[in-house]
């Protein structure tokens, strides 16, 4: 059964309300993670506790479980200066920035002469995800998988 400190294997496939495909493992191995740790968004987590091996699973997740909702004090306009060593900008690019609450990740969506538009908002931010799969493998986590708060 599926509870803190266990190591948890799924296969899934997620999509937005329109249906749209956003992250699978199909093809790949499946996700393992720490359930407990924080490894996963913490309505999956959630969704996920007190479920078997094997199991079949469908489930929604809302922003504030997931990304959180859409800040839209996080977009900003910045000069193409602090973009310092790189040639070539284009809508789309991600890069690291320092925020107030420490490293995050902005991309660029918009470019007007030495005006660039930056959206430090998570990509699926304020999206509802639809989670289906299965649980192929919960087993007890060792010692080491705990300390470190991850899967070895």
């Amino acid at each position: 059964m599926i509870e803190d400190n266990k190591v948890v294997k799924i296969d899934y496939t997620v999509k937005d309300e329109e249906g749209q495909l956003i992250d699978t493992s199909e093809g790949k191995d499946p996700l393992a993670y720490l359930h407990g740790a924080g490894n996963i968004i913490p309505g999956l987590e959630k969704a996920l506790a007190g479920r078997a091996e094997g199991e079949e699973f469908s489930v929604q997740i809302q922003p504030d479980d997931a990304y959180g909702q859409r800040n839209e004090a996080l977009i900003q306009v910045v000069e193409r200066g602090v973009f310092q060593g790189v040639e070539q900008l284009d809508v789309g690019m991600v890069f690291n920035a320092q925020g107030p609450q420490g490293n995050i990740q902005v991309t660029i969506i918009a470019i007007e002469g030495d005006e660039v538009t930056i959206d430090g908002n998570h990509p699926l931010a304020g999206v509802v995800l639809q989670f289906e799969g299965v649980i192929r493998e919960v087993r007890d986590a060792t010692a080491e998988e705990i300390e470190h708060g991850h899967v070895h």
